[in-house]
């Protein structure tokens, strides 16, 4: 008996191999189709992270001339510099180009698929004192959950969405997923935990909700896991502690010891105190001294104020109207969709209910329920919440939730029979309504899928090619053919082409090392600047239409309707989105 069970074993798991193996080729499609071409063109921030990259490749310093930087200033911003040297192989290799600039974020959504599978594989090997109390916890359904979990993440909008574009959350969400699973590893094989402390070192690097949510993760797992960990050989855990340490400390250093680096962070964060309720609040304070209203001073505190809106902001990411419906702005979803599959939120509530009062190991419990609850923490500082960016690491732990939920409802469902009224008993007559039920879910999801499939691949460009920043690129191609006739070319800094100048450098391929010896800034915005014949700035076309030789990019309403132009750019609906005019 023992020998059968081991040879079924054997043969699951070289089906659940081909499966895995199927599961990684559909996710490597899905991200690596036509990936410099939809979306149709990298808004700024990926713009910025690829000419970044391109001048580190060539002159080992940014666009301001800083030296190998670990933090990088864009836009009057600072942003961790890990996704720009992710890029510098692809862009080594084909150029700088919209593909070289997303392909790190590719390759880490794949990898994240992987991870996931072997994450949810070894929370589940933990638990074989129980594998004989409840159905869901037996070797078959072990090989089953990580394989529904691989698979849901593999065609998942909310990580396809955000492994198609040069989004540095997606790599700090592959590496936490890393950091989870070798910690893991390192309780059994204990050097692995010094390639755990890495990963959590390096994803500080990442992007700035990972600074947050990076250490909050160690924190849940250490005390998860603090038994086991008193069992690690002390050498590698003061090693993997030596490790973690080391990586994390020349970004520590750069924080504390220059405070603009968290200009981001302080912009949009709620301490800020820059929103319509602070106002309000002022004057309501105002009134509450005038009137010696005790209790209003207290309730009225900016520190009551704070906590409210934290806790607002927090709760506000467990809207199932932001997750399965509309999401948050066009370039985080799909046209017509949410963040998730409207028909996976059932399996959601399944899967909680599961996980809660299920017999599943109690560490993976408490490990997904903490992962769940601390994803939301960096984003509930912030304002224009909730938010698909700096909440993706929700996706890992609901995509495992969702699995469990599959599975149970999978596991209860097929054992659902009909015996039909007038006929014979017997099992042969009995009609598995279970099977049908199964087969109808697999339709409503099928259906879900198509439907995404056809808003993103086919209707996204059409819809948000706007909201892309879409015309750039033929603008710039425009420009370098007619350069040699004019003597100077102003770029507008108006409205939806703020910050056009990195635009032209990306695409331009501009040489970095002339760009930092020319570049100057026009009065003291950050983003008007100057550099060989061209500038990048506001302009007023009727004070300045007048000076010869000077061609103008700008928005179409900076000029006269009946201003003849040079060319015009439409975007992919067919709107005019840029006009090139002469003088």
């Amino acid at each position: 008996m023992g020998q059968r069970s081991l040879l079924y074993t054997h043969i699951e798991m070289k089906k659940f191999t081909i499966l895995l193996v199927i599961i990684i080729a559909l996710a490597t499609l899905l991200r690596f189709w036509q990936l410099g071409s939809i979306p149709p063109s990298p808004d700024w921030d990926e713009a910025s992270l690829g000419y970044n990259a391109y001048s580190i490749l060539h002159t080992g310093r940014d666009e301001y001339g800083k030296q190998f930087p670990i933090i990088l200033e864009s836009f009057g911003d600072y942003k961790p510099a890990l996704y720009a040297y992710l890029s510098i192989p692809s862009i080594a290799i084909f150029g700088l180009s919209t593909f070289s600039v997303r392909l790190p974020s590719a390759i880490f959504g794949v990898l994240t698929v992987l991870a996931v599978y072997f994450l949810v594989k070894e929370l589940l090997s933990r638990g074989q004192e129980l594998k004989e109390k409840d159905p869901l916890i037996n070797e078959n359904w072990k090989l089953k959950i990580p394989i529904i979990a691989a698979a849901l993440l593999a065609v998942s909008p909310w990580h396809i969405q955000f492994s198609r574009v040069a989004f540095e959350t997606n790599v700090g969400v592959a590496l936490s997923v890393f950091a989870a699973l070798f910690f893991l590893y390192g309780l059994r094989r204990n050097r692995l935990l010094l390639l755990s402390a890495a990963f959590f070192g390096v994803e500080l690097y990442a992007y700035q909700s990972d600074k947050v949510f990076a250490p909050l993760l160690l924190f849940v797992l250490v005390v998860i896991y603090f038994r086991k960990l008193l069992r690690v050989q002390k050498r590698y855990l003061i090693g993997a502690i030596l490790i973690g340490l080391l990586v994390s400390f020349p970004m520590a250093f750069s924080v504390l010891s220059n405070s603009t680096t968290l200009s981001r962070a302080a912009s949009v964060s709620i301490f800020s105190g820059q929103s319509d309720d602070f106002a309000r609040n002022a004057d309501k304070l105002l009134l509450d001294h005038q009137r010696h209203d005790i209790l209003g001073l207290l309730l009225d505190n900016r520190r009551v104020l704070f906590a409210r809106e934290i806790v607002a902001n927090y709760i506000s990411h467990w809207d199932l109207n932001w997750l399965y419906v509309k999401g948050d702005i066009p370039r985080h979803h799909a046209p017509g969709m949410g963040l998730l599959y409207l028909v996976m939120a059932p399996f959601l509530f399944i899967g909680f209910y599961k996980l809660l009062f299920g017999r599943y190991p109690k560490r993976m419990r408490f490990t997904l329920l903490a992962w769940f609850l601390i994803a939301p923490i960096p984003a509930s500082i912030t304002t224009g919440v909730p938010h698909a960016v700096r909440t993706m690491h929700f996706l890992p732990a609901i995509t495992i939730i969702e699995a469990i939920g599959v599975a149970a409802a999978w596991q209860q469902i097929s054992k659902i029979k009909y015996q039909p009224f007038g006929v014979n008993q017997g099992k042969r007559s009995k009609i598995n309504v279970g099977h049908i039920l199964i087969a109808a879910c697999c339709l409503l999801f099928a259906f879900n899928f198509v439907y995404y499939m056809d808003q993103y691949f086919v209707q996204l460009n059409y819809f948000d090619s706007e909201d892309w920043q879409y015309g750039y690129k033929q603008a710039v191609a425009d420009v370098t053919k007619l350069a040699p006739q004019y003597n100077k070319i102003v770029f507008s800094n108006n409205g939806y082409l703020d910050q056009s100048y990195i635009f032209y450098l990306f695409y331009s391929k501009y040489p970095p090392r002339l760009y930092q010896k020319q570049m100057q800034f026009i009065g003291n915005s950050t983003s008007d600047r100057t550099f060989g014949k061209f500038e990048f700035r506001h302009f007023n076309w009727s004070d300045e239409h007048k000076a010869p030789g000077v061609l103008y990019i700008g928005m179409p309403k900076e000029f006269p309707d009946n201003t003849p132009a040079v060319d015009t750019i439409n975007y992919l609906d067919g709107k005019p989105a840029i006009k090139i005019i002469g003088t």
